[in-house]
């Protein structure tokens, strides 16, 4: 089974074209670098749902948190850690 995971963008490295845009996305504390390809709109701040390295879709802060709390009582991730500024 695959799993797509929120993240909050903490910046985005822009592109001429929108395929090869990134991000730094944080993951409860632990930052990966991810592809907006499929997410063109996205923005820093805002949250998505993580697949493979590519964020895949956007969604609010209640969806993520509502997830965060999903997956912590699975015991498929750590509680979450808030590091925003």
């Amino acid at each position: 089974m695959c799993l797509a995971v929120p993240g909050r963008i903490v910046s985005i490295q822009e592109e001429a074209d929108d395929a090869l845009r990134t991000a730094v996305v944080d993951f409860a504390g632990v930052r990966r670098q991810v592809s907006l390809a499929f997410t063109p709109e996205a923005r820093p701040g805002d949250y998505v749902m993580v697949h493979v390295g590519f964020a895949i879709s956007v969604v609010d802060e209640n969806e993520a948190e509502r997830i965060f709390q999903e997956l912590a009582r699975l015991g498929a991730s750590e509680p979450r850690q808030d590091n925003s500024p």
